[in-house]
């Protein structure tokens, strides 16, 4: 943003300078054509040079400081004062000529460096009316009084010229102006969007790295705890084999549902990283979820399931939940029977998973890795989790999630 002020306001340093030492050039020019052109005068019987030599002196050197040491209009008054004075001398002391030519070239210098509109009218009324002024003075001087009639006839051409200057340069600065402006607001504009192209790249880097970790620690967490589960099941199931075939069976049947689950895991954690796109709905994925754990096995299933849209952390979180509360109820509840809701509900989305477990004495509940997961996981997503167990009642879980957008 700095780099593109510094740039519009060297561009502007330089315009201004330009114009400066044309100004300037055409004073010197003007200068020595009102002294050529009067060269031979003769006026209240003084040699006009003898009092142009001095003035264009005067006019020459405080102008040069005027345009190029002074800062601020309220600095240049008194030299404006002094252009003034010298105008009405050249205007006494001439035949008239381009006198309003040097009229014209100082109001130029003051519109280029003066930006209020208002001001500039003021100076080009005060320099029309000074050199009618001038003009009058210098005719009643010479004629012994004043004509107004020939005085506006003499000076009309002079007066259009000065109007027509003012009404063109005035225009031509007005329009240049805005058209800085408008290329600055734009030029910044497009560095702004720059900037946030930039910071939302960074932005989405930084996301993407996030949920890379994420996934990573997800893999690690639910996959290896499922993982290990399953071969304590497998263990456990070896040695009752022998003496206990049904508990063998059901540890078995247990463990083989763990690892389809753990397999589903690993599969869903590549997708993401490889950015696939999930084609089913959240009703048909949990009712998927459902089908796989009590395909094949003595396990019934009853649920209700509405369908909604939630975005990939919580869809992942309801899954995941589903299939940790069938494992466990599984594992640790010896469950046959489940029931599964998920509805939404004003503003929130309400999960229950129940099962026919042995349950236990909530006073007893020890929250392992997947329960206390589930606890940290749903606050993190603006929600809670809890839990009801009786003995010999079975076991339930219960999830609240925000909708989307709340």
């Amino acid at each position: 943003m700095k780099k593109v002020k510094d740039d519009i306001n060297l561009d502007n340093a330089i315009f201004v300078r330009s114009w400066k030492i044309i100004i300037f050039c055409l004073l010197l020019l003007v200068e020595i054509l009102i002294g050529v052109i009067n060269r031979n005068g003769n006026y209240f019987n003084v040699d006009a040079w003898y009092v142009l030599a001095p003035v264009f002196f005067v006019l020459t050197v405080e102008n040069a400081v005027k345009i190029w040491a002074i800062r601020g209009q309220k600095a240049k008054i008194p030299f404006y004062v002094i252009d003034t004075l010298s105008l009405i001398v050249l205007t006494l002391f001439t035949n008239g000529e381009l006198v309003s030519t040097l009229y014209i070239v100082i109001l130029s210098e003051f519109y280029l460096t003066e930006k209020k509109m208002t001001s500039n009218i003021a100076m080009g009324a005060s320099s029309v009316g000074l050199f009618l002024i001038a003009r009058a003075i210098s005719g009643g001087l010479r004629e012994g009084g004043v004509d107004v009639v020939e005085l506006v006839s003499s000076a009309f051409n002079d007066l259009i010229i000065i109007v027509f200057h003012f009404l063109i340069l005035n225009l031509t600065l007005q329009i240049y102006r805005k058209n800085r402006e408008i290329t600055k607001a734009y030029e910044e504009l497009h560095e702004s969007n720059e900037k946030l192209s930039g910071a939302y790249r960074e932005l989405q880097e930084v996301t993407a790295l996030e949920e890379r970790q994420r996934i990573a620690k997800d893999i690690h967490d639910t996959a290896g705890h499922s993982i290990t589960t399953v071969i304590m099941q497998t263990e456990a199931a070896k040695l009752v084999l022998d003496t206990q075939p049904q508990e063998a069976k059901r540890r078995i049947a247990a463990a083989n549902l763990q690892a389809k689950h753990a397999l589903e895991e690993l599969r869903e954690s590549v997708h993401l990283l490889s950015g696939y796109s999930q084609q089913l709905t959240l009703k048909e994925e949990l009712e998927s979820i459902i089908h796989d754990s009590s395909d094949g096995t003595d396990i019934s299933f009853r649920y209700e399931i509405e369908e909604m849209t939630v975005c990939d952390a919580k869809r992942r979180f309801l899954c995941n939940s589903l299939k940790e509360g069938i494992s466990n109820g599984l594992r640790h509840g010896d469950a046959t029977a489940f029931w599964f809701e998920l509805k939404a509900e004003e503003k929130h989305i309400r999960f229950l998973l129940s099962d026919n477990g042995k349950g236990s004495e909530l006073s007893e509940l020890r929250e392992g890795f997947g329960l206390s997961g589930m606890h940290s996981r749903a606050e993190s997503l603006g929600g809670e989790a809890w839990f009801h167990a009786e003995k010999d009642e079975g076991f339930e879980i219960h999830i609240t999630l925000p909708q989307d957008g709340d």
